[in-house]
């Protein structure tokens, strides 16, 4: 490498890690830490929402009910919610915290309300006073929180920042926060199902121009939901589609960085999942204990500011 691309380099790095810090000191708190024991025995499923998650539920749904799991938006309104009974769930779109809820939100808070198993909810730190509203005060669900603020910069910086929890790779999308609170959660083993992330097969433009990019889900959208994701995309141009793909795909790169530093396998068991970051595998070989009971208890460690 020549020395002035090893100095823009130098240089890029101090500026992201400049720009990290401020925001960090601006938006990140502490937030203490929520630990699984079970981790220590137990791999973690973290189940995206796309639509190879039916035939993964379908064909392992024995193994999926035998194992801690990590569900994300709108997965409580799916009929096999219930029946998969994750023990931890995220949210992360501001969509979901609006006082105005949408017809979805609410039935998102409705199926919240039927949650008769112990299951830690994970928002944003800056949210957590108004998770409730999502709830219902359902007192099976535990509220814990998690700084959603990216970090870039130089490796020393990030690693820190993001095993203190006061910082992540770009927050593109909710599954990126996701796989930073399963390590967070002590996991040394995370398998990632129904993160397909195929959406360049879906992109278009119309002939007036609009930009289409369609995310189906494993469940069907309501048509209201729809209308309002069509809405969100109506005046998105295909450059910054494009950039936020890209965004989304970079941060399992260092996603996938920081868990080797930790001594984390992360494994896509998604098929023809387009993520190209962690090894690949099926939940054909995982194998679990019969007698294997998940649990979960709470730690208020404080978070080391950066």
């Amino acid at each position: 490498m020549k020395l002035t691309d090893k100095m823009a380099r130098v240089a890029d790095k101090t500026g992201a890690s400049i720009k990290s810090v401020i925001k960090m000191l601006a938006q990140s708190r502490p937030c203490g830490r929520v630990v699984a024991p079970e981790a220590s025995e137990l791999p973690l499923v973290v189940l995206g929402n796309g639509p190879s998650l039916s035939d993964t539920i379908a064909q392992y749904g024995g193994v999926l009910k035998s194992l801690p799991l990590l569900a994300v938006n709108f997965a409580a309104i799916a009929k096999e919610f219930t029946d998969l009974r994750p023990r931890y769930y995220v949210l992360a779109d501001p969509h979901f915290f609006e006082a105005q809820a949408s017809a979805n939100v609410e039935r998102l808070r409705r199926a919240l309300a039927t949650v008769d198993w112990p299951m830690t909810l994970f928002v944003p730190v800056s949210r957590k006073a108004h998770a409730h509203r999502l709830t219902g005060g359902n007192s099976c669900i535990s509220i814990a929180a998690f700084n959603p603020v990216a970090v870039e910069g130089f490796g020393a910086l990030e690693r820190r920042a993001f095993s203190s929890g006061m910082g992540m790779p770009r927050p593109r999308n909710v599954l990126i926060p996701s796989l930073m609170i399963a390590i967070r959660l002590g996991f040394k083993v995370i398998y990632v199902a129904g993160a397909d992330h195929s959406w360049m097969k879906t992109l278009e433009v119309t002939e007036d121009n609009t930009v289409v990019s369609v995310q189906p889900h494993f469940y069907s959208d309501p048509d209201d939901e729809k209308a309002r994701i069509t809405s969100v995309y109506s005046n998105i141009r295909l450059h910054e589609v494009i950039h936020s793909f890209y965004i989304a795909f970079k941060s399992y790169f260092a996603i996938e960085r920081y868990a080797r530093s930790r001594g984390v396998r992360i494994v896509n068991v998604t098929p023809g999942s387009y993520i190209d970051a962690f090894e690949r595998s099926s939940l054909a070989t995982v194998s679990v204990r019969p007698d294997a009971t998940p649990s979960l208890r709470a730690e208020n460690t404080r978070s080391n500011s950066v």
